[in-house]
């Protein structure tokens, strides 16, 4: 059973929090973050992302950047820019994006649930992305990025929230991308105590989004545990600081690829050989979205078709995804693209991004539109122990880093 405490949380001073308030820090290149900073000071990303107060070519994996960030921090609390709940709160937290709403409980999940599959995964990680927000929890004493956590929609949670929505917002702001950001407190002891209760009924929840995140808070929360041989269990690094949507609120945008060359097909040989498994469609040149799960889109040669896979599709909820039907019938077999995750030749494009830019991204090769993944194939692929390909969701909008602060 699901085990979700409330926190003190660390978080902006009211008047600042749509100067603080930042997307998470893997969405940005070194150039483009240090580029937020120096437009906006105050930016979280001077903390999520401390190498933007150094010289370009300064070691952004140096012990002296991950020390930035938490002195940082350490002087924007003295300087009353963040302020500290003084007793254990949940927090509402909605988004509103191009007119639709998400609303989730800011709290924290535990280490221990996560290393018993009670937080239920559907990526692989790799310990290389690992290893930076590792030292930078480490080092700045704090989880400073939200996991997105999902679960199956609870009626009682629903009421709780709706109920609480009707109240003055502690945040309400929009940012500059245009999404809206609403915050408000649950402090009262019984309703704290109730979200808690109704938490521990619900068997299995996921990850959406954050897996890297994920993974780092737990292995910081074991290096403690491994620092502090009497832990009780209790200690604020037994836990990591999460987002907990209801399923049927959240939005899966599509996934999108871009190969940069044809393996040595030309565009007829590689036509003739798709349609082995493929029926093609020829859609013209304005940009295709497939319609239903089982087609995808391909811009080939300044055209658009659809593909929809001819094939028996299988029971195993990882091989029936429409990432997998791509790899296993055209991107292995047709394009040597064996390993997605390292290879040079594919890159990933997020439905966020929209269609022009797979035109934009594809020259001598080929780019395929992806029908968005469903949060029952995610709910099925982890429920059964199985892991997705790379970049199988995109999920929007994205939570802000620095309205919440999670000190261990």
């Amino acid at each position: 059973m699901a085990n979700i405490k409330p926190f003190c949380s660390v978080r902006p001073n009211e008047s600042l929090a749509r100067e603080i308030a930042a997307l998470p820090y893997d969405v940005y290149n070194r150039e483009e973050a240090k580029q937020v900073v120096e437009k906006n000071p105050k930016s979280f990303l001077k903390i999520d992302r401390a190498e933007t107060q150094f010289d370009d070519d300064f070691d952004m994996y140096s012990e002296e950047v991950y020390q930035k960030a938490h002195d940082t921090l350490a002087e924007m609390i003295d300087d009353g820019e963040f302020v500290k709940d003084e007793k254990p709160c949940f927090y509402v937290y909605e988004l509103i994006m191009n007119g639709r709403s998400q609303t989730g409980i800011v709290g924290c999940a535990s280490v221990d649930d996560y290393l018993n599959n009670v937080i239920m995964k559907h990526e692989n990680t790799r310990e290389d992305k690992e290893l930076d927000r590792i030292h930078h929890v480490d080092t700045c004493n704090a989880q400073t990025g939200p996991i997105f956590l999902t679960y199956r929609a609870n009626e009682k949670i629903n009421h709780i929230v709706t109920d609480k929505k009707q109240e003055k917002a502690l945040y309400d702001f929009v940012a500059e991308d245009g999404v809206s950001h609403r915050v408000w407190r649950i402090d009262a002891v019984e309703e704290v105590e109730k979200i808690a209760e109704l938490f521990a009924a619900i068997p299995h929840i996921y990850i959406a989004d954050g897996h890297h995140r994920a993974a780092s808070a737990v292995k910081v929360g074991l290096k403690r545990r491994n620092e502090n041989p009497n832990y009780t269990g209790r200690e604020e690094f037994n836990y990591f600081l999460s987002v907990l949507f209801p399923d049927e609120e959240l939005m899966v945008m599509d996934y999108n690829r871009v190969v940069k060359d044809l393996n040595g097909y030309t565009k007829e040989t590689f036509l003739e050989e798709l349609e082995k498994d493929f029926v093609i469609c020829p859609k013209g040149e304005m940009p295709y979205s497939p319609k239903a799960k089982g087609e995808m889109g391909m811009f080939l040669g300044k055209q658009w078709y659809s593909l929809t896979f001819k094939g028996k599709v299988s029971e195993n909820p990882v091989e029936s995804l429409d990432v997998s039907i791509l790899q296993n019938k055209v991107l292995e077999p047709l394009l040597a693209i064996e390993d997605p995750k390292t290879d040079k030749r594919i890159k990933f494009i997020g439905g966020i991004r929209g269609l022009k830019a797979l035109e934009e991204q594809t020259k001598e090769g080929v780019a395929f539109s992806m029908y968005p993944t469903s949060m029952r194939e995610l709910f099925a692929v982890s429920d059964a122990g199985l892991l997705m390909p790379p970049k199988s969701t995109w999920f929007e909008p994205k939570l802000r880093s620095g309205l919440f602060i999670h000190q261990i």
